[in-house]
């Protein structure tokens, strides 16, 4: 068994990157076992340059403001770090949602006779196209070059790199159904969901907010982006029908929205609704300071619009909300769906607001229940959604590739 593994990671995400499954699993958790990379990627040159990878070495470029800069800046980085990569110092060269890139380094891997690893966390192409058509033509280049770049990114991922890949890791069971209609063969993907770092989400550890607007009031919890693509709108219509029985409810908003235009008409909304002196809006707050707010509520809300490019995510909320200790009422994406009904840890119903209402309100009205979901989606995390267990998995999955190289080669 190859006990060390040493990858040459090039990565879609800028640097410093906060995403637990680059963040966490490879710069913490993969490390402490013997999975090491060095971390190909941008920091903004604006930006403080912090250089700390766990994970190995940050092989990192500035990058200028202007987008046709900073795409032409990281290409030439990447190639320049592909093309100094060699069997001496890397067991693989592994590519994360970028499939220009990926073409580039499936070449080099090729040349340099190195596996060629692909991680796809989201359909970077498909997400492309949807931004460009959302836009439309009359948003120039800002419509152009996405649908261009999508459009040949697509192609490329499922006609080239997804087919020459020696192994691929999807975000979720949905994304590998989903790509193995695209040709790929099942046994050539391994899902690997979002999960958590228990290390740091310790409920036990964790105060609940003293903020004084949570006195006396059945707090139920929301934690994240305030985006369009959200539909947080939703929660003001169940929050109206939910504080007809219950007038103490108070919907926390532990997250914001960068779209000014959007969150004002947020506010508007819950104004017209009748709804907005019970929304406590806390803005973004570093993580501990929000998941104070999640320990201080009672439920957690994990609304999850349906469609392609969101039903192969794993989503993280319900799994947080799970590990601190909290019951949960999510709607049915697949993967959050599977998660809830496996740990026993809350409701699943459809994106209405109405059934999202119901849910909460049988909810509020047991408390012995909640306490038992809350316990169950504690012990489930523990075993199946703590960074810990997938580290071990993603390990098991690279070492089990290297086990049967030599009998293929």
């Amino acid at each position: 068994m190859k006990e060390k593994i040493h990858l040459l990671y090039v990565s879609h995400e800028s640097w410093p990157t906060f995403r637990p499954d680059v963040a966490v699993l490879f710069g913490k958790y993969l490390p402490r076992i013997g999975i090491t990379s060095d971390l190909v990627t941008e920091y903004d040159i604006e930006a403080t340059r912090v250089v700390q990878w766990g994970g190995g070495q940050a092989l990192l470029c500035a990058v200028p403001r202007g987008r046709a800069g900073q795409y032409l800046a990281k290409t030439w980085h990447n190639l320049r770090m592909l093309a100094g990569a060699d069997r001496e110092r890397y067991d693989a060269i592994q590519v994360r949602d970028m499939p220009i890139a990926a073409l580039i380094a499936l070449v080099a891997a090729k040349i340099k006779k190195l596996p060629f690893f692909y991680w796809m966390s989201f359909p970077q192409s498909e997400g492309q196209i949807a931004r460009a058509k959302a836009r439309g033509p009359r948003a120039g280049m800002r419509y152009f070059f996405p649908l261009l770049q999508g459009t040949i990114g697509k192609w490329l991922l499922y006609r080239v790199v997804l087919p020459r890949a020696d192994h691929i890791f999807v975000q979720s069971e949905q994304m590998r159904e989903d790509v193995a209609a695209k040709g790929i063969p099942h046994e050539r993907m391994t899902p690997v969901p979002m999960g958590v770092d228990l290390e740091i989400a310790q409920p036990e550890r964790i105060a609940p907010s003293d903020d004084p607007r949570l006195d006396g009031r059945r707090a139920l919890a929301y934690l994240g982006a305030l985006d369009q693509a959200r539909n947080i709108e939703t929660l003001f219509e169940m929050l109206a029908i939910v504080r007809e029985k219950v007038p103490s409810v108070l919907l926390v908003l532990a997250g914001d929205t960068q779209d000014a235009e959007h969150r004002d008409w947020l506010k508007n909304e819950a104004w017209r609704l009748g709804v907005m002196d019970s929304i406590l809006w806390t803005g973004w707050l570093p993580t501990e300071r929000a998941w104070r707010y999640v320990r201080a509520a009672e439920i957690g809300l994990s609304p999850i619009p349906r469609g392609f490019l969101l039903d192969c995510g794993s989503p993280t909320k319900a799994i947080e909300y799970m590990a601190l200790g909290l019951p949960v009422v999510g709607n049915d994406n697949p993967d959050q769906a599977y998660v809830v009904k496996e740990g026993q840890a809350g409701l699943c119903v459809t994106l209405d607001p109405q059934e999202f209402a119901e849910a909460v309100l049988e909810l509020l009205e047991d408390a012995a229940r909640r306490e038992q979901m809350a316990q169950s989606g504690q012990r489930y995390v523990k075993q199946a959604r703590s960074y810990d267990a997938l580290a071990s998995q993603v390990a098991a999955s690279y070492r089990s590739f290297f086990e049967r190289r030599p009998q293929e080669s």
